[in-house]
C-alpha cells in the first residue's frame, strides 16, 4: 500500500470515529478526541463534560464502547481514556453542539451565534469565529459568519492553534451546519511580539571624564602633601 493511500485511509477512519462518538456521546457533553498509536495498541482519549456517565458503573459502559470501536473501526487493541473538559466555553466541539441545540429549540440564529461568541470570549479566548450555514430565514441557503479577536484561517498556525468544532441542527426548513473556531488563551501566536523598554545608560562626555580625572589627581596630591607634613 502506498504511503499516501495509508494516510488517507487513517484520516478517513479517524473522521468516522469522531462522528461515531458525536452521535453516541452527545448527551454526555462530547468535546472531541485524540488518537495516539503506541506499540501496545491504540490510545484514544475522549473529552467530555460528564466523563462518569461514559465510564459507567464499574466501567461497564466504557468496556462495551471499547468493544464496539474495535469491531466497527478495526483499531488494534484500542484503549479508551475519558477526560473531563476543564472549561466548557473553550471547547469548540462542545460549543458547536450547544449552538446547534439552541437553534433546534427555535432561537433566532443571530442571537444564538452572538451569545455563543460572547461566552467564548468572556472565558478568555484570544479569538472566536462562528459560522452558520443553511436555510436560516427562507427557502434559499446562505452563510452567516461572526468573528471576534484573533483567528488564523490558513497555514500551519491555523492547524496547530485553532480548535474547531462542527455540529448539525435539524429544523423544519432543513439542516443547518454550525462551525465554531476558537483560539485558546494559552496559544502562542506566531506574529505576536512584545516591546521591551531599554534601560537608559548614563553617557559621560569626554569633558566630564577629564574633570573627574583632574579632581582625582588633586585629591591625590593633597593627600601626599598631608603625609609629608606629618
Amino acid at each position: 500500500m502506498a504511503i499516501e493511500k495509508k494516510f488517507v485511509e487513517e484520516g478517513y477512519r479517524t473522521a468516522l470515529l469522531d462522528e461515531y462518538f458525536l452521535k453516541r456521546l452527545n448527551r454526555y457533553g462530547y468535546g472531541g478526541m485524540e488518537i495516539n498509536r503506541t506499540p501496545l495498541g491504540t490510545q484514544i482519549t475522549v473529552y467530555a463534560e460528564r466523563p462518569g456517565m461514559i465510564i459507567g458503573k464499574s466501567g461497564k459502559t466504557i468496556r462495551r464502547l471499547t468493544t464496539e470501536v474495535s469491531k466497527e473501526f478495526n483499531f488494534e487493541n484500542p484503549q479508551i481514556d475519558v477526560q473531563e473538559v476543564e472549561k466548557n466555553e473553550l471547547n469548540a466541539q462542545m460549543m458547536a453542539s450547544r449552538l446547534a441545540s439552541v437553534l433546534e429549540r427555535g432561537w433566532y440564529f443571530r442571537r444564538a451565534a452572538h451569545s455563543t461568541l460572547n461566552q467564548v470570549m468572556e472565558a478568555g479566548a484570544l479569538g472566536c469565529e462562528v459560522i452558520i450555514s443553511g436555510k436560516l430565514t427562507g427557502p434559499r441557503s446562505r452563510t452567516e459568519k461572526i468573528v471576534a479577536g484573533y483567528i488564523k484561517h490558513a497555514g500551519k498556525p491555523a492547524e496547530d492553534l485553532v480548535k474547531k468544532g462542527f455540529a448539525i441542527a435539524k429544523r423544519k426548513l432543513g439542516v443547518i451546519g454550525v462551525s465554531v473556531w476558537i483560539v485558546p488563551p494559552d496559544a502562542e501566536l506566531p506574529d505576536d511580539f512584545k516591546v521591551v523598554e531599554r534601560e537608559e545608560e548614563s553617557v559621560i562626555s569626554e569633558d566630564e571624564k577629564n574633570i573627574e580625572v583632574e579632581k582625582g589627581e588633586d585629591v591625590h596630591a593633597k593627600v601626599s602633601r598631608s603625609d609629608k607634613d606629618a
